[in-house]
């Protein structure tokens, strides 16, 4: 899951299902407190969609090539 690649950290992707919203770990979601880095397993689970207000059980990971 944290693998990595020539030595980089490989982050995970995960979309809402409601409204299409992408999480990137990389990226992260400072608007809400969220750092860059910060893997999806520690999001916290009170954090919703800032689109659409969802839940994190709306999200599922997605491939990204």
């Amino acid at each position: 899951m944290n693998q990595s690649v020539d030595g980089q950290a490989v982050y995970q992707k995960w979309m809402c299902v409601v409204c299409g919203y992408i999480y990137d770990e990389a990226l992260g979601a400072p608007d809400d407190g969220i750092a860059p880095g910060t893997r999806w397993a520690d999001v916290p689970e009170t954090w919703t969609c800032p689109d659409c207000g969802a839940t994190r059980d709306d999200f599922e990971m997605i491939e990204v090539d």
